[in-house]
């Protein structure tokens, strides 16, 4: 068997070439979308995403500011600025990359965002709407997953969905939203046994342990959707895999590109609720 490929690069353009039409909508209706983005310090991987979402941002017609502080930056200099934004009226969405330097409380900043332009998903509010299936702005990586396992072509009602890793950015949101497309959904982590037995049970293998080659391909169920959210290097064992899935995310080029267009879209839907809510 040799899997089918799961391109995202190929669906976020889909994704954001959409978009570009529903922004031209929204500013003919005298709104331009806009995304705040706010990277503290100089981490080089931080800078490179940072990077890559204004540059898409602006590709497809959204206002983009980026916000560049250096790693002195103290948390009350940092939360006057979210207030700050989260009064600009030319700004929907606010995102402020991760991680912050050590002594940055990280919840604080997050609490502090308003709820309406959270577009990162991570504020306790819509992590508890997305638990009781509120609408909501969702957590970009795991909206992302969602989307590309159904551009497979899977039907993921009554799949049994496998998240390996239990992450408050991935693992648990992903886990949520399977259950909110009605798949039976088993969560693995460092302390499960016999993980092996679990994951060969997946229809739909979702992995994000942050643990390099930590599924070879005899984990993997044949013909299942494998999805690999590991970062630079993939968390499944691409070729082994490759040849028992049905289909399978590279690494890069599968979720990585999901996360940018899921951002985008999340911007753009906080424009048109505030755009309706006057």
């Amino acid at each position: 068997m040799t899997a089918q490929i799961i391109n995202g690069r190929a669906i976020r353009d889909e994704i954001l070439a959409g978009l570009k039409q529903d922004i031209e909508e929204l500013k003919q209706q005298g709104v331009q979308p806009g995304l705040a983005v706010v990277l503290v310090g100089d981490d080089p991987a931080s800078k490179q995403y940072v990077g890559m979402k204004a540059k898409k941002s602006k590709e497809i017609g959204m206002y983009s500011e980026v916000h560049t502080l250096p790693s002195t930056t103290s948390q009350d200099e940092l939360l006057a600025l979210i207030d700050k934004l989260n009064n600009a009226h030319n700004v929907h969405g606010i995102l402020v990359q991760l991680p912050l330097p050590a002594h940055i409380e990280e919840k604080a900043v997050i609490d502090a965002i308003r709820v309406e332009k959270d577009v990162d998903g991570f504020h306790p509010v819509s992590v508890g709407n997305m638990m009781i299936g509120d609408d909501c702005l969702l957590p970009c990586t795991p909206a992302g997953i969602i989307e590309l396992i159904k551009r497979t072509g899977t039907d993921i009602a009554g799949k049994h969905a496998v998240v390996v890793g239990r992450s408050n950015i991935v693992g648990k949101p992903v886990a949520l939203l399977l259950l909110r497309e009605n798949a039976t959904v088993s969560v693995c982590h460092s302390k499960t046994a016999n993980m092996k037995e679990i994951t060969r049970q997946a229809d739909i293998l979702v992995v994000a342990a942050g643990r390099p080659g930590l599924i070879p391909g005899d984990y993997v169920k044949p013909g299942a959707v494998v999805i690999d959210v590991g970062t630079p290097v993939g968390d499944v064992q691409y070729e082994e895999a490759a040849a028992v899935a049905g289909a399978i995310t590279p690494v890069p080029g599968g979720v990585g590109p999901m996360t940018i267009a899921m951002l985008m879209s999340n911007t753009v839907k906080a424009a048109r609720q505030m755009l309706a809510n006057g």
